[in-house]
């Protein structure tokens, strides 16, 4: 049995964003636990949006949230392979040229609209002569083709909305080549589909409608269909859609803003599925909770808020292996035991620099005027020995036993003293990171 191959078909027209993370991630998760290739397509043949630094940016942007094609391919390396494909389209007669002007279909829309008639093309170019077309071309309207769909039902079974269908008689013929010469999406993936040997077509079901007039293509072609699944698409907390301009939920954006790519994956794929919004630490953690079978019908909301709660418990689970490099490359030390102290009040890896910055470098301690007299006494308690993990529950018993301070009265003047903050880490794990003489100085009221 073939293994099968799955693609992402991203335009370099711009940065991905969450929503197309759900596609790409849905293609390769399916991959991943079928032992199956994934080919990264670039959609390429619009020349005036295609920028080669949104080519990188996707590329450089799978590979942060841990996709790693097997192949890529570009569309505008193909061009002949389209031109020939047309060729064999036009000569069964299922590829026709039209001369209507944008204008012209527009007015001929509205007109069926008013007579109550669906607003489908009417294929009036199929009546016109051979010296209707010379005639037009002389004009100067060289043609755009449409291709000649069957008029009849075409049904598949879709792997996440079941048995699907769509009658074509209801649909215009669409164009497959534009008046410049331009093959258009409809047409250029089905040539690559069958080309590049792609099994599984995962996509939005924003794409439904065209699956019927592909598979009518593939048919045409004379090759077989790959397996078609529509996934729910991702939408703002509101509602409203996702699109390439809103910069802040583009992957680039989203990393920049120190989101871990793992927290990003497991929301964007388990957003509108029947599994628990959970932190995974690995992408083969991923591929077990995931199935096709679990999505929804029903739109999936993002919420950036959770997108942040979700970040915060991975971090908080976090090894310190998986995050050493980073650390270090951020100028924060202190090892393991330091990230083990710290993670837990870190919601993005950028906040371990504070509680760094408190256990190695100059802080100023806080101190009320009327804690002085005991911190002296805290002073004089402080363990004589280097400091380990049982050192301040020594020390706060002692003091508790010394001065009869308890809870909060007892527990936060120290913290101040030896923080300058109310809150973070738990200070058992911090006072061995703080060492005994900072603590010293910090306790008695100077900058250390």
């Amino acid at each position: 049995m073939t293994a099968p191959k799955l693609r992402f078909a991203p335009s370099p027209t711009g940065f991905l964003h969450i929503g197309n993370a759900r596609t790409a991630l849905f293609n390769w998760l399916t991959a991943l636990k079928s032992g199956g290739r994934y080919l990264l397509r670039l959609d390429d043949t619009d020349r005036e949006r295609s920028k080669p630094e949104y080519e990188r940016a996707i590329v450089e942007d799978l590979a942060w949230i841990g996709i790693v094609p097997h192949e890529i391919a570009r569309q505008s390396d193909r061009l002949e392979r389209y031109a020939a494909a047309a060729e064999v389209l036009k000569r069964k007669g299922l590829l026709y040229p039209c001369y209507e002007t944008a204008e012209e279909l527009e007015r001929r829309r509205k007109r069926q609209l008013q007579r109550g008639a669906p607003p489908v093309y009417d294929r009036a170019a199929l009546r016109l002569t051979a010296q209707d077309r010379a005639r037009l071309e002389a004009e100067g309207r060289p043609p755009h083709w449409r291709f000649k769909l069957s008029g009849e039902v075409v049904s598949w079974q879709d792997g996440v909305r079941g048995p699907s269908h769509i009658d074509t008689a209801s649909l215009s013929d669409p164009v497959l080549i534009r008046e410049d010469g331009q093959p258009l999406y409809t047409f250029t993936s089905v040539v690559d589909d069958v080309e590049l040997g792609i099994t599984d077509v995962i996509r939005g079901e924003d794409h439904v409608t065209n699956t019927a007039v592909q598979i009518e293509i593939f048919v045409a072609l004379d090759a077989s269909p790959p397996a078609f699944a529509h996934h729910n698409l991702l939408t703002t907390a509101s509602g409203e859609g996702l699109s390439k301009r809103l910069g802040h939920l583009s992957l680039r954006g989203l990393r920049e803003a120190g989101i871990e790519p793992m927290a990003v994956a497991a929301l964007a794929v388990l957003t509108g599925t029947s599994e628990a919004l959970q932190p995974l630490a690995s992408m083969d953690e991923l591929a077990q909770h995931f199935s096709l079978s679990k999505v929804s019908r029903t739109s999936a909301k993002f919420d950036e808020h959770e997108l942040a709660a979700l970040n915060a418990r991975l971090l908080h689970n976090t090894a310190y292996a998986t995050v050493a490099d980073r650390l270090l490359e951020q100028g924060i030390g202190g090892g393991e035991a330091f990230w083990l102290a710290v993670r837990a009040n870190c919601e993005k890896l950028s906040d371990a620099a504070q509680w760094w910055r408190v256990v190695a470098a100059p802080t100023r301690p806080a101190i009320e005027e009327s804690d002085r007299a005991f911190l002296a006494e805290a002073v004089a308690a402080l363990p004589p020995k280097a400091f380990d993990a049982a050192s301040w529950r020594e020390w706060t018993s002692l003091l508790k036993e010394k001065t009869g301070r308890k809870g909060r009265a007892l527990f936060m003047p120290l913290r101040l003293a030896l923080t300058g903050l109310d809150h973070g880490p738990d200070m058992a794990h911090l006072l061995p990171l703080i060492g005994r003489e900072r603590a010293l100085k910090r306790l008695a009221g100077e900058v250390a």
